[in-house]
């Protein structure tokens, strides 16, 4: 016990510099007891002083109280003792786990489950999730993705009355964010306090022609100038840069003219920008027979924003909490605008006088109408008093979170207003949304499929006032999505019709969008997939259109670098316009009668469309984005670029200082670049999860460092130099070399600075798409 006692001293407090030790002995004839204690050296000294040492040597009945015991040694008594503990129960724990392991339960008939040690748990790989086959992905999506739960879906959205901030979008919101929660996503909401304008209050705008009043007009154009207007008509055919060109050629003074113009061609904001370049003082915009299936009474709904977003928050978000400027858009006009029935166009064009208008704009002539220009006795007055009206608005959003790069994401939105009704333009987008959003959801629930990123779903609002929710959403996250945002795929108006189909994108998204159409069936033609059925010999460049200002991907696309796609099942007519958007016709029985009672089953066709581009940007270790596509959209526009500079440089109007060189060197350097990161993709083991996520950063940094950094996106928001809209553009910059050709003289300082600009910006998503720094070749 002694050796003991010193060695447990040992361990807890090294060789001990004093210590009291009780031996109790027992006479076993009489029963006494006896007591030995001993003290340390310190305390001989002090008991021999006292002379109590000697007394307790004689007395046992007489002793010194034992000493109490130091906070120290309770400290080491309480240590030792789970010391102790903890040992038993280790050794317990292992025998146990041992026997748990070498054991299977008595009812246990299937071989046992391996169960890795800690050492082996040290050797395993980066977690990466076992993926289903794509061709089970796809089944998967089918089963789930049913006609009857769409149908459903349709009636549930459907509603008259869901104009941005009104209750019913508000209710429509709340029924949206109910489903995502059904599905067990994480949820929430994004609001935005903007600034809406809305007809008149009381009573309605007004135009009258030679002082006949035309009319009550419902429909209006948000935005619009207000005050009014006066002078004779013009007419300009679709109020293109064309036409008024050519109205310009005929020596037709248009400064303080109305310009009569028919719906069509390019947007209601495209026509009175136009038409404000000209100096007129006002715009009517009609939809002419020959384009659109509509009564004479119909009415037009729209806005004339040059731009998307809050017009007057350009470049931030309108949040609650932003300070507002007293700034707006440059994209606002500064002239009046309205829209007119085709009812009220007659009556206008049978009174006008003036010359003819050229045979190719008179074509499709109105029944008992003689398209003529106008003369300065066609007096028309256009009056605008609509109302702008801070409105609250609400974007909704639901997350299926990947199991790998939970950081990336692909998002799927669709707008949720509508100026009526509204079924073509919103409800069918809302639904496939929310069934979208469920069948995959189920997907991930029954554990067979596990996205390797992230599938974010929006609805959003105010998309008939300029794509206004999704927009302040890109200015307000614009640092966080920036290369976390793998795509965006937009729901709204993807059928409108059948037999045909068409598309907008990013040149990185046609390549699987060919594919994802050659797994599609069709519904008319059940033994053909959508690709056989619609695409021309020349592949997929038949498939897809320029994207306009009005697509709802194009912020997405042009102001955020978010490689991007709308599309849509159309119907085989050469235009492919619905006529009923825009106005308060767009309902479930015209969309039924336009898809010839097929209805459910394209609605259903889209949904795989869209839902099959999601999951393969979700599925795959790769992004299928072919960095090779812009090769040829850049040397396109580049070669029209050096050979317009050849010629005006052949005819002396433009100095030989002006040099293509570095240009052409820049879209040499990006197409170097491409070709190396394909060598790059082919000779990678593709299943290396690290590997793969360094090429598809470099894939996404393509898009985004095609936005020019040289512009402000307040005065430039749609920044993509080859997509977007601005002197920054090398549409522009064609354009410019155009002028210097018909007018004979230009800003040489201009030019230059817009060629260096764009050299750069090329060069620069080049230098981007090599890699490294060190991994850049840059010779220029």
């Amino acid at each position: 016990m002694d050796h003991a006692r010193t060695t447990i001293s040992k361990i807890f407090n090294g060789e001990p510099r004093s210590y009291t030790r009780f031996s109790l002995t027992q006479n076993m004839e009489g029963g006494d007891s006896q007591v030995e204690m001993k003290l340390s050296p310190e305390m001989d000294e002090e008991v021999g002083t006292n002379g109590v040492g000697e007394h307790l040597k004689h007395h046992r009945e007489s002793y010194k109280k034992k000493p109490p015991r130091t906070p120290k040694d309770i400290c080491f008594l309480i240590a030792a003792t789970l010391l102790i503990f903890i040992i038993g129960y280790l050794i317990g724990y292992l025998v146990h786990r041992k026997q748990d392991k070498t054991l299977p339960p008595c009812d246990q008939t299937e071989a046992p489950v391996s169960v890795l040690d800690d050492e082996d748990l040290s050797l395993t790989e980066p977690y990466a999730p076992k993926q289903l086959d794509w061709k089970d992905v796809k089944s998967m999506l089918a089963d789930r993705l049913t006609g009857s739960q769409i149908d459903a879906s349709l009636r549930q959205f459907s509603r008259n009355d869901h104009q941005a901030g009104s209750p019913g979008d508000e209710a429509l919101a709340n029924k949206v964010l109910k489903r995502f929660q059904e599905n067990n996503m994480h949820t929430w909401t994004d609001e935005h306090n903007v600034q809406l304008q809305l007809p008149p209050a009381s009573g309605s705008n007004t135009v009258t022609f030679r002082g006949q009043n035309l009319g009550t007009l419902q429909g209006y154009l948000a935005y619009s100038a207000n005050g009014t207007a006066q002078g004779p008509v013009v007419y300009a055919h679709y109020g293109q840069t064309e036409d008024f060109d050519y109205l310009k050629d005929l020596t037709i003074n248009l400064s303080g003219k109305i310009i009569l113009v028919r719906a069509g061609k390019i947007s209601f904001a495209e026509k009175v920008a136009n038409a404000a370049t000209m100096n007129a003082s006002g715009v009517l915009i009609y939809p002419d027979p020959a384009d659109y299936a509509l009564s004479d009474t119909t009415h037009l709904f729209g806005h004339v924003h040059l731009g998307s977003g809050d017009p007057y928050t350009p470049g931030f978000p309108s949040f609650h909490h932003t300070q507002f400027p007293p700034t707006r858009s440059s994209g606002l006009p500064n002239i009046v605008a309205q829209t007119i029935t085709a009812g009220m166009a007659k009556t206008i064009m049978r009174q006008m006088g003036g010359r003819k208008a050229p045979r190719i704009w008179v074509k499709d002539e109105q029944s008992g109408v003689q398209f003529k220009l106008g003369d300065d006795s066609d007096v028309a007055s256009v009056e605008v008093n609509n109302v702008l009206v801070e409105t609250s608005i609400h974007n909704v959003f639901g997350v299926i979170k990947g199991v790998q790069d939970e950081d990336r994401y692909v998002v799927i939105g669709a707008q949720r207003d509508a100026w009526g009704p509204g079924f073509a333009k919103s409800t069918v987008g809302t639904t496939l949304l929310v069934e979208l959003a469920k069948a995959i959801s189920n997907m991930v629930r029954e554990g067979r499929f596990m996205p390797r990123r992230s599938l974010v779903f929006a609805s959003w609002t105010a998309g008939e006032y300029g794509s206004i929710g999704a927009t302040e959403w890109l200015e307000g996250y614009l640092t966080s999505l920036n290369m976390k945002a793998y795509s965006y795929i937009s729901l709204d108006g993807v059928v409108t019709g059948s037999g045909s189909f068409k598309a907008s994108a990013s040149p990185l998204m046609s390549d699987l969008l060919s594919e994802t159409l050659k797994e599609v069936q069709s519904v008319s033609d059940p033994q053909k997939n959508i690709y056989a059925q619609v695409a021309a010999a020349n592949g997929q460049i038949s498939l897809l259109e320029p994207m306009q200002m009005t697509d709802p991907a194009y912020p997405f696309l042009t102001f955020s670098g978010i490689p991007s796609i709308s599309f849509q099942i159309t119907g085989e007519q050469a235009s492919g316009e619905y006529p009923y958007f825009s106005t308060l016709q767009d309902t479930r029985d015209k969309l039924n009668t336009a898809t010839s009672g097929n209805m459910v089953q394209l609605i259903r066709a889209a949904g795989q469309v869209a839902g099959h581009m999601a999951l393969r940007l979700v599925h795959d270790h790769l992004l299928r984005m072919s960095v090779d596509t812009y090769s040829k959209v850049i040397t396109g526009l580049v070669i029209k670029i050096i050979d317009k500079v050849d010629e005006l440089q052949m005819s002396g109007q433009l100095p030989s200082t002006i040099t293509t060189d570095w240009l052409s060197s820049a879209r040499g350097s990006y197409g170097r670049s491409a070709r190396d990161l394909k060598r790059i993709i082919q000779d990678s083991n593709l299943e290396d999860v690290e590997q793969c996520r360094k090429i598809n950063d470099r894939i996404m940094r393509v898009e985004a460092n095609l936005l020019s950094p040289y512009v402000s996106p307040t005065t430039n928001p749609f920044r993509h130099i080859l997509l977007g809209a601005g002197p920054h553009t090398l549409g522009a910059l064609v354009d410019h070399l155009e002028a210097f050709k018909s007018s004979g003289s230009g800003d040489v300082e201009l030019l230059k600075t817009q060629f260096a600009l764009a050299t750069w910006t090329i060069q620069s998503c080049s230098n981007a798409l090599a890699g490294d720094v060190w991994d850049v070749d840059n010779e220029m």
